[in-house]
């Protein structure tokens, strides 16, 4: 917990200050009862409960003093609370590479489970879109509410050649951002967008607005969860993508899938090893302040993904609390008064 006026924490001699008056007062009291045929007679009378019970109330006053300028100096703590994120956008990779086994059943099996139990544990609320990329990329399915049509677009996955991450980034910022005229066709095959190009990968036609980059990581509104198995063989340069979403705040969560020994794969006559390229996963995530993780088997997968839903939930925030410690000073000082007017007919 950090304080935002530190020099308010001064004040807090005034409790030192007022504990030495409660004491002297407490010893002209002793001092006028001494007055009295027989000290004794009145201990007696008043009893051990009630000599404690007189504490009480200036005890708890001083505490509600003591919290009271502790708010003044607007204290801040980081807290858990339930984000703000409206939409999150699974980029699966989709490439020949996901046939491996040494994450079983395969890669793409594990990924495919583990993104289910992803959308079942996220809040009803946030939006959910996918987009698939191999040598090339696509939205498979637009953001929606509808878990069974998530479910139902991972369940349709098709390996493919190729490994185009940068690509698969783009065009999970454009599905971010369907207004904001980003030419993904531009961005990944390098030539204009036609008019037919723009319908065909859902981009609206408007001119393109004018782009004032922002704060990595300062959008809490959205965010891309990228998982992949390999190196990028195709397409874009993926931390030139990840510029790209930084510059528009959105986190990208990456997820390595695979050993990172790697495995050999046969497919269609042609073999090759495929091993998980962690460096690149991880500066995409650093580059955008989001996070990397690794999974190297079904079961880190599954972890990862409930971690992930964990962090799509909540997060965690630096919050002033200045209103929580003036109302727990309140009702201590309405305590402490209500129990001196019970016990004792006066207040304090």
């Amino acid at each position: 917990m950090i304080f935002q006026w530190q020099l308010m924490l001064w004040a807090l001699l005034l409790i030192p200050a007022l504990i030495a008056l409660y004491l002297l007062i407490l010893r002209r009291k002793k001092q006028a009862a001494l007055r009295y045929a027989s000290l004794g007679l009145v201990r007696q009378a008043l009893g051990v409960g009630s000599r404690l019970r007189r504490h009480v109330p200036p005890v708890l006053f001083l505490l509600a003093m003591t919290l009271m300028l502790l708010a003044t100096a607007r204290p801040v703590a980081t807290v858990t609370l339930p984000t703000q994120q409206e939409t999150v956008i699974l980029a699966m990779d989709v490439s020949g590479s996901m046939r491996a086994a040494d994450v079983q059943p395969n890669r793409l099996e594990a990924a495919q489970a583990a993104a289910k139990a992803f959308l079942a544990d996220l809040p009803p609320r946030t939006k959910v879109g996918i987009v698939a990329f191999a040598a090339t990329a696509s939205v498979v399915q637009a953001p929606t509410l509808s878990r069974e049509d998530l479910v139902a677009a991972i369940d349709r996955f098709q390996l493919q050649r190729g490994t185009a991450t940068g690509s698969g980034l783009i065009v999970a910022l454009a599905t971010l951002f369907p207004d904001a005229g980003i030419d993904v066709s531009q961005l990944i095959y390098g030539r204009m967008v036609q008019k037919d190009d723009k319908a065909s990968i859902g981009q609206s036609a408007k001119p393109k607005e004018e782009f004032t980059p922002v704060a990595p990581g300062s959008n809490h509104s959205a965010a891309i969860i990228l998982l992949s198995d390999g190196q990028r063989t195709t397409g874009p340069d993926a931390l030139q993508a990840a510029k790209m979403v930084a510059d528009r705040g959105i986190r990208v969560y990456t997820v390595g899938v695979g050993t990172k020994e790697g495995e050999t794969i046969g497919f269609e006559g042609w073999s090759m090893r495929v091993r998980l390229d962690e460096e690149s996963l991880k500066r995409v995530a650093e580059i955008t302040q989001g996070e990397y993780f690794y999974a190297g088997t079904a079961v880190d997968l599954k972890k990862v993904y409930e971690s992930l839903s964990a962090k799509i939930a909540f997060e965690k925030k630096q919050t002033e609390i200045t209103a929580l410690f003036a109302a727990a000073a309140a009702f201590l000082a309405i305590l402490a008064a209500g129990l001196s007017l019970w016990w004792h007919g006066r207040v304090l």
